[in-house]
């Protein structure tokens, strides 16, 4: 994301404007301003409650997620799913300007209120909201998700945490939302006049029903851009720069073998020993 606020601007045919300006607490990424004081029925945790809803309902009377939600539905509950805006979205120094079905605008915003709105089955992808990428295609998407959730994994290990080098864990979360994302389009039919934000949520919905089957044959695809990763070059080269006069080069056969030490002495002048000379340097 790289910014405390993100605008959505919705342009209509007929010249209405819909402006959204989200805002994030500079720590966390969460969203800030959502409704507090006298929240809509619909809001209620209970009201279409979510079946793996972990929160308290004795500490959290309202849904965050619908919390987060109130005032788009409020402002685009007459929006028709399939109607044709422009949506302009101002992130930082970064404008994107795109026509599109009203819900495909609707669900971009969604998307990023859903994984920073607190609601905790959807905080798992507030590090790509950080970094959001609005109208992503399928690929852009899964590549993004299956990075995030790699490099979290990296950080559980780092800190001594069970971790995974595969992908079971992002298809439970995927499963999680998808039990979120049919519990929100439950919420809004219960109160909307159209289905633009219902429509929104199925969008969302849907993709996460497809990425746990979409994921591997996606990930194959790429695999050729990894060519550099998988097939490495034959010889390598490793520097160990000592905090001494000296810099020590290595020169390493595919074998491991070391060829040839390359010293640079103080002065500049540089010198060639055999690496068993000097095998002591790099013990």
């Amino acid at each position: 994301m790289q910014a405390s606020q993100i605008r959505y601007t919705f342009h209509f045919p007929d010249g209405r404007e819909e402006v959204f300006d989200l805002r994030f607490d500079a720590e966390t990424l969460e969203l800030t301003g959502a409704l507090r004081e006298d929240p809509p029925d619909w809001t209620r945790l209970g009201h279409y409650r979510c079946e793996n809803c972990p929160l308290d309902e004795a500490l959290h009377s309202h849904c965050p997620l619908a919390l987060s939600m109130v005032e788009p539905v409020q402002r685009l509950t007459d929006v028709v799913s399939h109607q044709e805006v422009t949506v302009e979205v101002l992130a930082g120094a970064r404008r994107l300007l795109v026509e599109t079905a009203a819900q495909q605008g609707i669900s971009a915003m969604t998307g990023l209120i859903q994984a920073t709105s607190g609601c905790p089955n959807t905080a798992f992808f507030r590090p790509m909201a950080y970094f959001h990428l609005p109208f992503a295609t399928e690929s852009e998407t899964i590549y993004r998700a299956a990075s995030m959730y790699l490099l979290g994994q990296y950080l559980r290990r780092q800190k001594g945490d069970e971790s995974e080098m595969g992908f079971e864990g992002l298809m439970e979360i995927y499963r999680d939302v998808e039990v979120v994302n049919r519990s929100m389009a439950n919420r809004l039919r219960s109160i909307c006049q159209e289905d633009g934000t219902v429509g929104a949520v199925v969008l969302l919905d849907n993709f996460a029903k497809i990425l746990p089957a979409a994921v591997e044959d996606a990930l194959e695809e790429l695999e050729p851009l990894y060519e550099a990763y998988l097939n490495p070059v034959a010889r390598s080269v490793s520097i160990n720069l000592r905090s001494s006069d000296c810099g020590h080069i290595r020169i390493l056969s595919q074998t491991g073998q070391s060829s040839s030490l390359l010293t640079t002495a103080k002065g500049g002048t540089p010198q060639c020993s055999s690496a068993s000379q000097d095998s002591r340097s790099h013990s």
